[in-house]
């Protein structure tokens, strides 16, 4: 594709915080852009080591959009309520709003005038906006996610018997899913098992780096198809259950949902469903999967897609002037009827929360008041007791002197 010098891209998400995986999808766009020419600007009102690797690459990172002197050539929104605010910001600017995730409230489509284009990361996704009321059929595109094969480079052949197995997710803890894929590992023979992810506090700064250390590797989504891409054996596995082996038979299909949370339905994390999913092991069809992912995964491809579409909603801006602002405010008092009963349940629930801690901080202080009054008794109670039994004995020996002096 030819280099679109010039054109001001503004790409929105909820977090620029952790390395996690709109995150980073967020990253390797914007570095892609700008390679092609185009200039990224990332927008998030959460910033953290993310935004700081966007700006170490040259590339404006905000937190208040009032700091664009000049409206952007487009909008690539995710998390509605970040490309909202950008889309109510910059209205006659045209949007595309990519969908990440089947369930999270943040990934909600929303509808507004100025989007062109919804993008669906895989088929699930895909699913989400054509159940969406409102949404059109025609309006619909899909990006499978992808890797940069540049920076994930093969890995040596994978041995006959596994000996390292990494579990690479940013939900992986030792008191969650990680110790039944501990004790599956080392009764099958692997003594080497690492975690890398947020909640293990050991994150992946560089997994490109990383990955080829080991022949099995427990992920998802992104975490997955990158292991694929090098080479490892990929056992889809994470919180909410286990997917399995992925294998030449299945690679295909688990693609298309993005080896996300549809996948992880096959059986739930125990070490016995673990070890099944061990025996699977086969270093000649995990090559076989990792050559067709390479194939099939490929970011620059994924990129002169996307690049077609944001040609695409390019080429629709001078419908978006002729927009009436009746439509623009009509969708956008919608978009905030929308949020109303979720933003007042969440209202609702904190103050009960605050409530009930009030509450049970009264409880808390009568029962110390309680405690301290029953304690102040007994204090009295024995002193009166020890006093009465200091008068008893005092008035017993007092009678025996008497009955021995009789």
């Amino acid at each position: 594709m030819t280099k679109n010098t010039g054109t001001h891209v503004l790409i929105t998400n909820n977090t620029l915080a952790h390395r996690a995986g709109s995150e980073m999808y967020v990253l390797d766009i914007a570095l892609a852009l700008l390679k092609r020419g185009y200039n990224p600007i990332a927008y998030s009102t959460v910033l953290g080591d993310v935004a700081d690797e966007l700006r170490k690459a040259t590339i404006p990172v905000i937190n208040n959009l009032n700091a664009l002197v000049t409206p952007p050539d487009l909008i690539h929104g995710q998390h509605h309520l970040d490309a909202m605010t950008a889309m109510l910001r910059f209205p006659t600017t045209p949007a595309l709003y990519f969908c990440h995730g089947w369930l999270p409230w943040e990934e909600t489509p929303p509808l507004f005038p100025t989007i062109t284009h919804y993008v669906a990361v895989d088929n699930l996704c895909q699913e989400r906006l054509l159940t969406t009321a409102g949404i059109k059929q025609n309006a619909i595109r899909l990006l499978y996610n992808f890797v940069d094969l540049a920076q994930f480079k093969p890995r040596l052949q994978l041995p006959e018997k596994p000996k390292a197995a990494l579990v690479f997710s940013n939900n992986a803890a030792e008191h969650n899913f990680v110790s039944a894929i501990r004790a599956a590992c080392l009764r099958f023979g692997i003594e080497r098992i690492d975690v890398a992810g947020f909640n293990s506090g050991n994150v992946a700064i560089n997994p490109a780096a990383l990955l080829p250390q080991y022949d099995v590797v427990f992920a998802k989504a992104r975490c997955a198809l990158e292991a694929m891409a090098v080479g490892c054996a990929v056992v889809v596995a994470d919180l909410p259950g286990l997917g399995g082996m992925v294998s030449t038979g299945n690679m295909k299909a688990y693609r298309r949902l993005n080896f996300g949370v549809r996948t992880l339905q096959t059986a739930n994390i125990t070490e016995a469903n673990i070890f099944a999913q061990l025996l699977l092991y086969n270093p000649n069809d995990a090559h076989q999967v990792s050559a067709w992912i390479r194939q099939d995964a490929d970011s620059e491809l994924a990129f002169n897609t996307l690049e077609t579409y944001y040609q695409e909603a390019l080429a629709m801006a001078p419908s978006l002037l002729a927009q009436p602002s009746l439509a623009i405010s009509t969708a956008a008092s919608a978009y905030l009827q929308s949020l109303a009963p979720v933003i007042k349940t969440r209202i609702l629930a904190e103050q009960r929360a605050i409530q009930a801690e009030q509450q049970q901080s009264q409880l808390q202080q009568l029962n110390e008041h309680h405690q301290l009054a029953l304690q102040n008794k007994q204090t009295e109670l024995d002193s009166i007791i020890n006093s009465r039994t200091w008068q008893l004995f005092s008035y017993y020996r007092k009678f025996r002197r008497w009955l021995a002096s009789w």
